[in-house]
């Protein structure tokens, strides 16, 4: 009878040891970076976080030292910002209290002692950069899918240089160039239109669409298209049924990325424009009441700025992780 020896379960109860050991450090390393993620996560949230609660606090409140944690809400900042109001004297103060037909804007502009003679410009200003932030961001993803397929598909004499003379078009930054494209606008009649800030922003985003989309069509396998070629598609029809579909994620991302340029663009949008076309970030830093910055009405306006592309960011989200494995499709 073969004898076991009495040293044996000890081992087996080191090795047991070592392997619950080894199995927890990937747990705790999980966990630990993920803890990582959530205070980054915090700290970047956290200027857009009091930013949204200055935008509900009272002018003294937002102006208060120390800053004010907890406050009653109003919603003053938001009547700053899309009204214009004139001061009242005492005698005409008295006189609008006594009113009964006013509404809950007038009421909190009568609290400061002002009244409302009208709207402001911001939400003309906001509707100028929703039109021309979306036009050309559909202008852009448009054309530079046509030409990054071209690009992808075709064998384009001077390839190279061609692809470097579009992305040259976004080395130089904005504020170089405006001065030229000022002038150039001022002669052709684009200063201060819809259609000309359409123009230029299209044009400084379609480099980065086109470059961007090459590298997701060249992970589309050409064997796809060549088999519905084969089935008697044309190249058109193998183009919108083939490949579109499998570069939606492409072109979520695009989407994004050239939405927000156009959406954020500061320095074009201030020196091509004077009214008529102004776009809602020229505007904001204008908020100037009287006696000191609006600084609710800014934070309000902020806020209602960051809104749209919040939207299109969480729409496209789904679409937008599944770009980040875009890649892993390789060629048989």
């Amino acid at each position: 009878m073969a004898l076991r020896s009495p040293s044996a379960p000890k081992q087996d109860v080191v090795i047991s040891t070592r392997v619950d050991k080894v199995g927890l450090r990937p747990a705790l390393l999980r966990n630990f970076r993920a803890g990582l993620a959530v205070v980054a996560a915090l700290i970047m949230l956290l200027p857009a976080v009091w930013m949204s609660m200055t935008a509900f606090k009272s002018r003294p409140d937002a102006v208060s030292v120390p800053p004010k944690v907890f406050f009653t809400p109003t919603l003053e900042g938001f009547v700053s910002l899309l009204t214009d109001r004139r001061q009242l004297s005492n005698t005409e103060l008295e006189d609008y209290k006594q009113r009964t037909d006013l509404n809950w804007m007038d009421k909190l502009a009568l609290k400061r002692g002002q009244a409302i003679i009208g709207w402001s410009e911001f939400p003309k200003h906001l509707r100028n950069s929703i039109i021309i932030s979306v036009t050309s961001t559909f202008l852009s993803i448009f054309f530079g899918v046509l030409a990054a397929y071209a690009f992808s598909r075709f064998k384009i004499p001077g390839e190279s240089d061609l692809l470097f003379f579009i992305l040259s078009t976004r080395m130089l930054p904005p504020v170089v160039v405006t001065i030229p494209i000022f002038l150039m606008y001022r002669a052709l009649g684009l200063f201060d239109t819809h259609i000309g800030l359409i123009l230029l922003y299209t044009a400084f985003n379609l480099s980065f669409a086109v470059w961007l989309m090459k590298g997701f069509i060249d992970e589309i396998p050409k064997e796809y298209e060549e088999a519905a070629l084969v089935d008697g598609y044309t190249r058109l029809q193998a183009f919108r049924k083939i490949v579109l579909p499998q570069a939606i994620t492409g072109i979520a991302a695009t989407t994004v990325f050239s939405f927000i340029f156009a959406w954020n663009e500061y320095a074009f949008a201030l020196m091509l424009t004077s009214s008529a076309a102004r776009t809602a970030p020229p505007s904001l830093p204008s908020r100037i009441g009287t006696g000191g910055v609006e600084w609710a009405a800014i934070a309000a306006g902020s806020l209602l700025f960051l809104i749209p592309a919040i939207i299109l960011t969480f729409a496209l989200r789904k679409h937008l992780l599944r770009g980040v494995t875009f890649g892993a499709i390789r060629k048989g």
